[in-house]
């Protein structure tokens, strides 16, 4: 669709609409620790030494600092057996301190995911990918404890943003576990009329043209071209793509999924990459462990 030469979408700001919502939490959590004398607990457990892991996690850990949720950091080796980061995980479960426990995947070749997964107790499964919870996400009129952090943040945006979802298109590009399909649930859920986009779809571009709001989880950078996006709708780029980049010190720059240049200029709204849906992951796995210790609290 063209553009006109002087429209420009309005940008979502997910680094400081998470501020925001870090604020709400950190005033919550002096509310809960003033209320009780305790404050929310949430247990991360990294398995080897993987770089990207390990800066996830300490990203994970400076976030409950800031809020005043405690950390509990479990580090385990490369080689340790399934066996063993299954009890690690039930002994997490019955730690009353605890009121989230993640795992920080991808986990090594030799452990099944499903299994340690499966092992969180739903309570505390504040990434919500507990099998239960992701059941409850698919059925009408049931609703899980825990909506995973991701998905989530995209909502989230799309709220805070004052974009419409009832009644409208959207697509979602990408079906992994991790957001593409909860997401989908969650536009249902939310009364969109909502399409999904895959490696087998015939002509995504078409299906894509339609949309009133774009979901881009396919971790394929600049995927979307701008001429793929309707005039006007809002899109929300999940991707984060490393392309080479000599100019940069590290050799290569973050892009999404979406070409940003060219769909800002036809969207009426869009996320950057970084900086848009990121920040918003982190948020909302503070406010899951937030509202399981309420929970517990018996707020």
């Amino acid at each position: 669709m063209a553009s006109s030469s002087d429209h420009t979408a309005k940008i979502i700001d997910g680094k400081a609409i998470a501020h925001t919502i870090r604020s709400e939490i950190a005033e919550e959590v002096r509310g809960l620790s003033e209320k009780h004398g305790k404050v929310p607990g949430l247990a991360v457990v990294i398995v080897g030494n993987r770089k990207d892991s390990q800066t996830y996690v300490n990203t994970k850990r400076k976030a409950c600092a800031e809020v005043g949720i405690k950390s509990f950091d479990v580090g385990l080796p490369e080689e340790v057996s399934e066996a063993d980061l299954i009890s690690k995980v039930h002994e997490l479960n019955s730690n009353p301190d605890v009121h989230g426990i993640l795992v920080q995947l991808p986990l090594p070749k030799h452990i099944n995911e499903e299994n340690v997964l499966g092992a969180i107790s739903i309570d505390k499964d504040v990434d919500g990918f507990h099998p239960l919870n992701i059941g409850k996400l698919a059925m009408k009129g049931r609703e899980p404890l825990f909506l995973p952090c991701t998905p989530k943040g995209c909502l989230e945006l799309l709220a805070r943003s004052g974009v419409k979802i009832k009644g409208q298109r959207a697509v979602v590009v990408g079906r992994s576990n991790i957001v593409g399909l909860p997401v989908s649930l969650l536009l249902l859920k939310a009364d969109a009329t909502v399409t999904t986009v895959h490696s087998h779809t015939k002509d995504p571009e078409a299906i894509i043209r339609e949309a009133d709001i774009v979901i881009a989880a396919c971790g394929q950078a600049h995927m979307i071209k701008g001429n793929w996006i309707k005039l006007g709708a809002a899109v929300i780029d999940v991707g984060t793509n490393a392309v080479s980049d000599p100019s940069k010190k590290s050799g290569y720059r973050l892009v999404g999924d979406v070409d940003f240049a060219e769909a800002s200029k036809v969207a009426g709204f869009i996320t950057p990459v970084p900086g848009g849906v990121g920040p918003m992951t982190v948020a909302m796995l503070l406010r899951n462990t937030v509202d399981g210790a309420k929970r517990v609290f018996g707020e």
